[in-house]
């Protein structure tokens, strides 16, 4: 399949057509999320309250699986951009190895360190032995989303966005269908609990895997996977894990924010715990929405710069940015139109939907104007510019967030740490318009 559209087609039709497969799948995705912990409030409100706990520790570990697939992702486009096969496919074949290695590591990690994490937070019993029942079979499955979600980055580096939507929506679908079989026992399948939840999100990771391996074996893409790639090349390695890194670390810092302001909102009440987690699984179906587009667009930007085609980049990051807000501002009204009825979804306790509803109104005002740092963030990344993406990701996570979070909770409460998200949004888009303009030019 020839590339060479990705500098060719008009930039509208271009990034609607790579980047809505990826708006469809991460949607079904963010459904899932939602629909898993349903599920799981059905079981109990400690049982959500568990898997809030174990949560930041997934978004760590898919994170890092994410984030290295991305520097994957960002090399794959660059070579192909510059027209040089033979270090597209190194790097995608060490991409996939490394990629192996990290899963292992992070399998053991957090095995091990899981009862260790979850006494920081919580010395309810029934809550952390739930929360254990849970993450010692959801992180077996580490190396299984580490190798999915590195195809799906070097699918997509290729321009092949459909099979990332279609083995995205095989392992999301199986994930549903799953669920409530697995944690209520119907059928022949025994009654687990919060252990069928985490049987069935790793079921449906494998699923997507094979459709993956599948995909590569019976409709074979530019970019090759072998023996004879795996060459540890340094300078393949230095920009693998140069852009691999850093969006890592923009990834894994919204599991330190959490696991903070967690550790903040515990002095109020451990229910702010629960209104939290639940904020974040809402705030998926809508950011990983948007993630969908700047899913599209990476492959584009880093294709269209290797090729020297400038004056595409940058208008492909304009459409991008007006497609984000447009989403944002959807995900505005629906705090506004529906909290009560988005936070009831896990939980039936009057008071923390009150509360939920609450915070929803107060964060969901940074909503749209949020856009701008995630599509700065999305486009440096596939511009190479790791670190450029990082210093973002640190300014909205750690540096201004957790600073204001603590001083706004002193005087407002719990409701000072819901202000410090809006607040957070306002200062950081600001921000990164200028680190993204820098980075064009350096």
């Amino acid at each position: 399949m020839e590339q060479t559209f990705m500098k060719e087609k008009k930039i509208l039709p271009l990034v609607l057509s790579m980047s809505l497969p990826m708006v469809i799948s991460m949607a079904v995705n963010s459904l899932y999320n939602i629909i898993d912990s349903y599920f799981v409030a059905k079981v109990s409100e400690n049982a959500m309250t568990a898997l809030a706990l174990v949560y930041p520790m997934q978004n760590l570990v898919n994170a890092i699986a994410i984030g290295f697939g991305i520097g994957i992702n960002a090399v794959i486009s660059y070579y192909l951009g510059a027209e040089d096969k033979k270090r597209g496919d190194m790097a995608a074949t060490l991409g996939m190895f490394l990629s192996f290695l990290h899963g292992m590591i992070l399998m053991a990690v957090c095995l091990l360190g899981m009862p260790w994490f979850l006494k920081i937070f919580s010395s309810d019993k029934d809550i952390t032995s739930l929360a254990l029942m849970y993450s010692n079979r959801v992180f077996l499955f580490s190396a299984v989303i580490s190798l999915g979600l590195s195809f799906e980055k070097i699918f997509q580096a290729a321009g092949h966005m459909k099979v990332s939507m279609f083995s995205m929506l095989c392992g999301c679908l199986a994930n549903i269908i799953l669920d409530p079989l697995m944690i209520f026992g119907v059928g022949v399948f025994p009654k687990l609990g919060i252990r069928g939840a985490a049987y069935a999100t790793g079921i449906g990771q494998c699923i997507s895997l094979l459709v993956y391996i599948l995909f590569y074996v019976f409709r074979p893409i530019p970019v090759k996977i072998g023996k004879t790639s795996l060459k540890m090349d340094g300078k393949i390695l230095k920009k693998l894990y140069s852009v691999g890194i850093s969006a890592t670390l923009s990834l894994a810092l919204p599991s330190l924010l959490i696991s903070a302001l967690n550790g903040i909102l515990t002095g109020f009440s451990e229910k702010y715990v629960l209104v939290l987690g639940v904020y974040y699984k809402l705030q998926t179906f809508i950011y990983l929405t948007a993630n969908g587009i700047i899913q599209g667009i990476r492959p584009l930007m880093g294709y269209n710069f290797g090729a020297g085609e400038h004056g595409r980049v940058k208008k492909i990051f304009r459409t991008a940015l007006f497609m984000n807000m447009g989403i944002m501002f959807f995900g505005t009204v629906l705090s506004w139109v529906i909290p009560g009825k988005l936070i009831g979804l896990f939980t039936d306790n009057t008071a923390t939907i009150e509360m939920g509803v609450m915070a929803l109104h107060i964060i969901s005002l940074g909503f749209v104007v949020s856009a701008v740092s995630v599509t700065c963030s999305g486009a440096l990344e596939g511009l190479g510019k790791g670190s450029h993406s990082l210093f973002i990701s640190l300014l909205r996570y750690m540096g201004v967030i957790l600073p204001a979070a603590w001083v706004f909770s002193r005087f407002a409460g719990a409701a000072g740490v819901w202000t410090a998200f809006c607040f957070t949004e306002f200062v950081t888009a600001v921000f990164s318009l200028c680190i993204y303009h820098h980075g064009l030019k350096n």
